[in-house]
């Protein structure tokens, strides 16, 4: 059966990147909440950016170095802003899809020598298990003609095509490296074929 979801609310967001509707999705694949972000007017418009960004509780909210998710939201979120229109999806994959519990236990075996995917695969996980359908979704239900993609991973720009987005192209989201982040970005570089611009050594820019 094709999956499918439903806009169950929106309602207006005032941030202070300006105001944003945030739009409530159900969906038959899963029971979690994605929603998108929008500000402006998206519908029958072509190189609208978008950012799928799946949530990350320890970066997103609590402001975690070890990694660079809660950065990346900021950045996309004042993108969008600059452009006066755009999209947010918040996709509710914790962990690159593993979960909170996995991804925390996940740190632990980084703070023990491996990185961020040979610990996901000796808790029995992919490297990365996100599923990028409902964000399709999300985008058709939105009417957007086509997107200018935020991200680092061409993964997504190519699963999103797959499911039948036009991707009119690709928006760089740096981070900044710090010491608690760096073996983890140089992980997703090196393994995950992430678009990075790494510092020739350590040491905290």
């Amino acid at each position: 059966m094709k999956p499918t979801l439903e806009n169950l609310v929106q309602t207006r967001i005032p941030t202070r990147y300006g105001d944003f509707v945030l739009h409530y999705y159900s969906n038959s694949i899963d029971n979690k909440e994605h929603v998108a972000f929008v500000k402006g007017q998206v519908a029958d418009q072509s190189d609208v950016l978008v950012r799928m960004h799946s949530e990350c509780f320890t970066g997103d909210v609590l402001g975690s170095r070890r990694c660079d998710c809660g950065e990346q939201l900021d950045m996309a979120l004042k993108l969008i802003s600059e452009a006066g229109k755009g999209v947010l999806i918040y996709l509710r994959q914790e962990g690159r899809g593993i979960g909170l519990l996995k991804k925390l236990q996940a740190y632990n075996l980084q703070d023990q020598g491996m990185d961020t995917v040979d610990a996901n695969i000796h808790l029995g996980h992919l490297a990365d298990e996100r599923d990028y359908s409902i964000a399709a979704l999300i985008i058709q239900d939105l009417k957007i003609a086509s997107i200018k993609l935020i991200t680092n991973n061409p993964r997504k720009i190519k699963d999103l095509q797959k499911l039948g987005i036009q991707v009119a192209g690709r928006i760089a989201i740096e981070p900044l490296f710090n010491q608690d982040n760096l073996d983890y970005l140089k992980t997703k570089a090196a393994k995950m074929d992430h678009l990075l611009s790494l510092p020739d050594d350590d040491s905290e820019q």
